[in-house]
């Protein structure tokens, strides 16, 4: 999730130059553009620009986000394909395709769970997942990103080594560990938002954040391909005692390196710190303790993309979630094959969520799309096309190669809404974005909640038919509705030089 940069002479949209906002003061997030467009001031090279380079402090802030959030989505990626191996391969009851062959277990214990167990364990990390998203947006805010981030990714690393002493407790310890799972990543994803609005240039936020964001799916394509694997070598338990392990090592990495902004980090370069500093000085301060909840509850723009979120997760979390099984039981795969075929379409989200973040950097630099049709454009692609694949796979018949295909296809291509919802945050209200992320996410997370009961319960057709169905309504809302200007409440008094955003 990244909000798209503009030209440099406009850093915020396609649009007329903006008026030289006032003197430098303590902010989060904006470039202000020069006197003749040479670019933000305090700034060095072309156009006043201090290019990234690989061994700059906000290049490594990327990588040590991109590992840390490849490592939140693995960790709660391994329940959904340990549990074939939990359940001994055997097909959830109700489901009425043909049975797949039982797995092997290395001195490892099996459990006989009903399809609606299965259904209720997968679904509660969600019920805590979506209960600590706008607290993490908020606390981040006061606490700073660094430290709610680290804190929340070390508390699910600790909780996942647990995980198999929950299970031998019985499913509904298992059930309560994992709603804690969900609430300690709850505050990751709105913490990294805050962290970024003091790291990230305007005008290197998408590719910045880019890097970052793929952590989400090459943690989950990690997940998917080794937890097979170690299953079936070493016993479903080593998931989890690896999984967690790797995690608190990583934690170890993020609180020693990461820092809160460039005036604390000791190792920035002088030029480095002046540039991050002045390009966001101009923005305005990100929020205080109270917040204007009222207008945000009245905003047609935030219900358009809280709508379009909810949409759009239930496709995402339907594929996440029970793409393990549905690889087993409808196309029978044995677990080696099911994590490397599940794991494929998690490639190619990657790929795309960074190609498309280009792509939109490009529209916007070139003034070819103002920001809310870029916005638009790239929702409507991103929810249209994944729907048209999802509609076509329970027709496909045996194919189980086109039914991989279309499945990769249609998590590649939902990548795009990276550049279209999910940067409309920042978008309308730039000071707000951590907080209003986490209200979005919110909306999101009730999906992940449904989601995957839905699938084993109702039938993979009816599930792929319902998701179809509810991204081309969401769509057709966001368009109606979503907007690509800074809303009157989300502005700051003083500053609205900035926060005149045009279409």
């Amino acid at each position: 999730m990244e909000r798209a940069a503009g030209s440099a002479e406009a850093p915020h949209e396609a649009a007329p130059l903006l008026p030289r906002p006032p003197a430098p003061s303590s902010g989060t997030a904006g470039v202000p553009a020069a006197p003749g467009g040479k670019g933000p001031a305090g700034g060095a090279g072309p156009g006043g620009r201090l290019p990234a380079g690989p061994c700059s402090a906000r290049c490594t802030l990327a990588l040590l986000a991109h590992g840390a959030l490849l490592v939140a989505y693995a960790l709660r990626a391994a329940l959904s394909i340990a549990i074939i191996a939990i359940t001994g391969g055997s097909p959830p009851s109700g489901n009425h395709s043909a049975p797949g062959p039982r797995l092997p277990q290395v001195g490892a214990p099996v459990y006989n769970w009903s399809a609606e167990t299965q259904g209720i364990v997968l679904s509660s990390f969600f019920y805590g997942y979506g209960l600590t998203q706008a607290l993490g947006g908020y606390g981040a805010g006061l606490f700073g990103g660094k430290l709610v981030l680290g804190s929340g990714l070390l508390l699910s690393s600790a909780l996942t080594l647990l995980v198999p002493r929950a299970a031998e407790l019985g499913m509904g310890v298992l059930v309560g560990l994992q709603a804690l799972l969900g609430l300690a990543q709850g505050v990751i994803f709105p913490a990294q938002y805050t962290l970024w609005a003091k790291w990230a240039p305007p005008l290197e936020r998408s590719r910045l954040m880019n890097i970052a964001d793929a952590g989400c799916t090459f943690g989950t394509f990690s997940a998917l391909l080794v937890a097979g694997i170690i299953c079936q070598s070493l016993g479903w338990p080593l998931v989890f005692y690896i999984f967690g392990g790797v995690g608190c090592a990583w934690c170890l990495c993020w609180f020693l390196l990461v820092y809160e902004d460039p005036a604390s980090h000791p190792w920035i370069s002088a030029g480095e710190r002046e540039y991050i500093m002045s390009s966001l000085a101009h923005q305005g301060s990100s929020h205080g303790r109270s917040l204007p909840l009222g207008a945000m509850a009245k905003s047609l723009p935030v219900w358009a993309i809280a709508i379009a979120c909810f949409c759009t997760d239930w496709l995402f979390y339907m594929l996440l979630t029970s793409m393990p099984t549905f690889m087993s039981n409808v196309l029978h795969f044995d677990l080696r094959e099911n994590g490397l075929l599940s794991s494929l379409p998690y490639i190619g989200n990657g790929l795309g969520h960074i190609l498309a973040g280009l792509l939109a950097d490009f529209l916007l630099a070139r003034r070819v799309l103002g920001t809310a049709a870029v916005r638009k454009l790239f929702s409507a692609l991103g929810m249209l096309l994944p729907s048209v694949f999802l509609v076509v796979v329970p027709y496909i018949g045996s194919s189980s190669t086109a039914a991989v295909v279309l499945l990769t296809l249609a998590l590649t291509i939902i990548s795009m809404t990276g550049a279209g919802i999910n940067i409309n945050h920042i978008d309308i209200a730039p000071r707000y974005a951590g907080f209003l992320l986490g209200v979005t996410n919110t909306f999101g997370i009730i999906a992940g909640i449904i989601a995957p009961t839905a699938d084993l319960q109702e039938g993979w057709r009816n599930a792929f038919f319902v998701a179809a169905a509810l991204n081309v309504f969401g769509l057709i809302f966001y368009v109606a509705f979503g907007s690509g200007t800074v809303q009157g409440w989300a502005r700051e008094d003083g500053v609205h030089e900035w926060s005149s955003v045009l279409l």
